[in-house]
């Protein structure tokens, strides 16, 4: 059965797992045949499908075959590559790809390793990672500051003093890195159109300096997880500037998209950034985990995260800005050799395919998008950006609830809902492994024929309350009616007594 006919999600319940492996392992080698039976006996039955054309939901993950190549020629190398010694072609490699990627994104050149500057990227293992990365970079090196700036207090007065700033609307991952960073993270809440302005940071910023607070560090959002919108980096950037506050851009999504030139309007501002991710698992068709991260100033991450080791050292540490030890740019000390899987998908697809990918795909979402827009039913609920729609019925939030309650109970579509102005919205992201025109419009099908069902069980729900409120309406009258009879009986009862 191929992947398109599979459903997207699957029809188990938590823990059906267990009854169907062993508690102990086997005490001898079993057949590699029976385990690939296995495979579609026990695993299947329990996969959500990411890269079915049919999942919708969350943002892509999409993979590829030259990047699935490129994981297997990784793994069977086995590098462990947190030093240049430890495989010269593994750290060598990542620093130019990571240059091949700041250009094929317009990163301003302060970004790249190959600028002569202190720039420089390295890869991650997901966005969580290099947000946490850069909150615990921006709090090392303001704590360094404020100490010798305030001899008079202790590291530790200082470090509770400490806040960082996002909106309310980014994503979950920069809270939990203020929680596993220790530095309280201010969630500003965003404006109409789910944004972060200057405006509202600078009202923040200004209400914890009165409270003998110590600003640290803004984490900015390219692309939020609820509807793709970007915050004004323009007029945070320069507030940053201002208060030596790190400004740290997520650009998980929609950063892939700065390889399209008509797209880098939106991103207005990246200049200001002292550091920028965004996912190649996402978008750029390298499968997960793969993360890209740059910094201005890459001794800061150095400085912060250097712990020195003699078994760590070799003759070449530090002999040439294009030999890095990334272990001191990663919370890892063990790395894998993940370049080698970016570098086969970059000379593989090549630039042109793909800026074609993201176009097709933001293509499709305007497909959608318009399909949508057909139907009186519904409406668009903001701009759509990319390829994500947000979307849903009119009327009452209790209709778009049910109706994605009915499509998802069928497992044949998976979107996931979110809310915008008090409106629970459904969201509809394009991902999958190559979806077309087809699978949009199968889709809109799975949508518009549950909406009708849906109106269809309302109506007649409808009818059968009106019809019960008749019937009882019905009954009070003939009751009145009765009683007024039993009435004038009694009386003339009583005038014959």
């Amino acid at each position: 059965m191929t992947l398109v006919h599979r459903p997207v999600l699957p029809s188990v319940s938590p823990g059906y797992l267990h009854k169907l492996i062993p508690e102990e392992l086997p005490e001898k080698a079993e057949d590699w045949k029976c385990i690939m039976k296995d495979i579609e006996r026990v695993i299947m039955p329990g996969m959500t499908h990411w890269q079915s054309p049919n999942f919708h939901a969350f943002y892509p993950a999409p993979t590829s075959y030259p990047s699935i190549i490129g994981e297997m020629i990784s793994a069977a190398f086995g590098t462990v590559g947190f030093s240049w010694i430890c495989s010269p072609a593994c750290t060598e490699l990542e620093v130019i790809m990571m240059d091949w990627l700041g250009r094929f994104l317009g990163l301003p050149e302060t970004f790249l390793r190959s600028s002569g500057g202190t720039g420089g990227g390295v890869i991650q293992g997901a966005a969580s990672e290099a947000i946490l990365i850069a909150v615990l970079t921006a709090r090392e090196q303001k704590v360094q500051k404020l100490m010798r700036k305030y001899p008079e207090l202790t590291e530790s007065e200082i470090r509770g003093k400490l806040v960082a700033y996002s909106s309310d609307q980014s994503n979950s991952a920069i809270e939990k890195a203020g929680i596993l960073a220790a530095v309280p993270m201010r969630l500003i809440p965003a404006d109409k159109d789910n944004q972060l302005t200057g405006q509202l940071l600078q009202s923040a910023i200004d209400e914890d300096l009165l409270n003998g607070k110590f600003p640290v560090i803004c984490i900015a959002t390219f692309g939020t997880t609820g509807t793709c919108s970007f915050d004004k980096v323009h007029e945070i950037g320069p507030i940053c500037n201002e208060n030596d506050i790190w400004l740290h851009i997520d650009a998980a999504y929609a950063g892939a998209a700065l390889c399209c030139p008509e797209y880098r309007p939106l991103m207005t501002g990246i200049e200001w950034a002292n550091s920028f991710n965004f996912n190649l698992h996402k978008w750029m068709m390298v499968n997960f985990d793969c993360c890209a991260m740059w910094f201005k100033n890459s001794h800061a991450v150095i400085d912060a995260f250097t712990v020195n080791r003699i078994y760590l050292d070799h003759k070449h540490q530090g002999a040439s800005d294009r030999a890095p030890d990334y272990r001191h740019w990663t919370i890892n000390l063990g790395r894998r050799f993940r370049s080698i899987k970016v570098w086969i998908v970059l000379r593989t697809l090549g630039a042109e395919k793909l800026r074609a990918h993201i176009r097709g795909q933001t293509g499709l979402a305007e497909m959608f998008e318009n399909m949508v827009r057909s139907d009186e039913r519904f409406e668009i609920v903001c701009k759509r950006t990319l390829g994500l729609v947000c979307f849903r019925l009119k009327g009452e939030c209790s209709l778009t609830k049910t109706l994605l309650d009915q499509i998802t109970a069928r497992k044949q579509l998976f979107m996931i809902h979110a809310t915008f102005d008090d409106k629970l919205m459904i969201r509809f992201v394009i991902c999958g492994h190559n979806p077309n025109e087809k699978d949009m419009l199968f889709a809109w099908n799975e949508v518009k024929t549950q909406a009708d069902i849906l109106f269809s069980v309302k109506e007649v729900t409808e009818n059968l309350n009106n019809k019960c409120a008749i019937s009882t309406q019905d009954f009070v009258d003939k009751q009145r009616q009765f009683s007024s009879c039993v009435g004038d009986i009694q009386q003339k009862l009583e005038k014959v007594k």
